[in-house]
């Protein structure tokens, strides 16, 4: 659960934009889709794997 601590004279906006910061910093949306499908672990290390050469081949300035 997310708990904003907001003054009496603050924004409703401003806490409301805290609340989003919030829950974009925890990363429960990320959980929540994640959870959405089981993926098996071999399929979630391939993507890993797939994912660190193509950063790789990136930085290396193969690709444009």
């Amino acid at each position: 659960m997310l708990i904003i601590d907001s003054k009496d004279c603050e924004n409703i906006d401003k806490a409301l934009k805290k609340y989003k910061k919030k829950f974009e910093k925890s990363k429960i949306l990320l959980q929540l889709r994640d959870r959405q499908a089981f993926t098996k672990p071999s399929v979630r290390r391939r993507k890993e794997v797939l994912k660190a050469v193509y950063k790789e081949q990136v930085s290396a300035g193969k690709f444009d």
